[in-house]
């Protein structure tokens, strides 16, 4: 029989690497899917939550910068072994004019928006301590993309502007779930038995009397 001591640190390791992986996929921009969005087509959650937090002026544009530049050097490095200008990195993007662009892609698309940031901040929280909302997020994720991929909700007539799911997302998922910290010990522990009450004997005597 395996020592609780022993599966709990199984558990605990398990879901580290978890959160450092699903971290890489998402500081790091690896392609999950391809959607239209608002700068054009986005192919990861934080270029989805990035031109919506331009648009909206939420974060200033060098921390949205900072969230951008580790996946624009792995996209230079891999295409032409080059690093990205920091000044080109919202042209990279195409985020220069996504404060005039339309906003009705993303209103279309709420739960891949909503996914999006639940993605990005679950990933950051979970290298502090793993928890549910890279789970929450990619469920949307997978729910938005289904929706229009197989319901065709809302109805594309482009097809430069089709959805598509990379295999990339499937180790999204799992690392999503993995980052779960799951107590067997709880889960194993019986219910404690309830007493039962037993009449006093002075009130037994008396009801004979």
């Amino acid at each position: 029989m395996a020592n609780p001591a022993q599966s709990k640190g199984w558990i605990k390791n398990c879901s580290s690497i978890a959160s450092w992986v699903y971290f890489l996929l998402i500081i790091l921009q690896i392609p999950l899917f391809r959607v239209p969005c608002r700068s054009g087509m986005c192919m990861s959650p934080i270029h989805v939550t990035s031109s919506q937090l331009i648009s909206s002026d939420i974060f200033p544009v060098p921390v949205i910068k900072a969230l951008l530049y580790p996946g624009a050097i792995v996209h230079g490095l891999a295409t032409d072994m080059t690093f990205p200008k920091w000044e080109n990195v919202l042209d990279i993007y195409n985020l220069t004019n996504v404060k005039e662009a339309s906003a009705v892609p993303d209103l279309q698309r709420l739960e891949v928006l909503a996914g999006s940031y639940f993605s990005v901040a679950g990933a950051f929280i979970g290298l502090l301590k793993p928890g549910r909302m890279g789970m929450f997020g990619s469920l949307l994720l997978v729910w938005g993309l289904v929706k229009e991929g197989i319901l065709k909700k809302p109805v594309n007539t482009d097809p430069t502007r089709t959805v598509y799911v990379y295999p990339t997302m499937v180790i999204a998922v799992i690392c999503a779930f993995s980052m779960i910290n799951y107590n067997l010990k709880k889960a194993t522990r019986a219910a404690p038995a309830r007493p039962i009450a037993k009449p006093l004997m002075s009130s037994s005597k008396s009801k004979l009397k």
